[in-house]
């Protein structure tokens, strides 16, 4: 079931991937669900999942995915351009001014002490956001058989995660069909 649709300007969604750009350390699903689903209400939490899970299988980096695919429901082709100029547009130029000091910066062992924490801090996140998403979804028994077989794949088994996800993909819709009709 899909909400209400509400209108979202062009600045609006400016505003808020640019927000979600600004705040998105170690990764951008994080706040991007904050943003959308919670602060801002322009997607339920299953339409959120939805489309985030759409950008995950596509090529390219999924919230960048998602932010074309909110952009272009609210407001079109114009919509999915703002967005994505939104989410990209400062965190691009902090990490040229980053780069640079990482290249001035890179032989002292402090820095890559700092790396490797903000890189656990960042695994912590996308955990914490896989968790807050499943809880408030409810997978149900397909969706928790298919987040088992995920985690056995990359944890266990250490596949690739792009053979896993197209792997899944297609025993999630037999999976789901076969459960909806017992």
């Amino acid at each position: 079931m899909t909400s209400a649709p509400r209108h979202v300007g062009l600045f609006e969604l400016f505003r808020g991937f640019a927000t979600i750009g600004l705040l998105g350390f170690g990764g951008v699903a994080a706040i991007a669900r904050h943003i959308i689903v919670e602060k801002s209400k322009w997607l339920t939490e299953k339409e959120y999942a939805t489309i985030l899970g759409m950008g995950q299988v596509l090529p390219g980096p999924n919230v960048v995915n998602a932010s074309v695919v909110i952009g272009d429901r609210f407001q079109g082709v114009k919509g999915s351009l703002v967005s994505v100029l939104g989410l990209m547009v400062a965190p691009i130029c902090i990490l040229l001014i980053l780069a640079g000091l990482y290249d001035q910066f890179s032989h002292l062992p402090a820095v890559n002490v700092a790396l490797m924490a903000g890189a656990a801090a960042a695994s912590g996140m996308i955990i914490g956001t896989g968790l807050k998403m499943a809880q408030k979804i409810k997978p149900g028994l397909a969706g928790w058989l298919i987040i088992a077989a995920a985690l056995l794949g990359i944890l266990v088994l250490k596949w690739p995660l792009v053979y896993v996800v197209l792997g899944l993909i297609p025993v999630a819709l037999a999976l789901t069909y076969w459960l909806s009709r017992k």
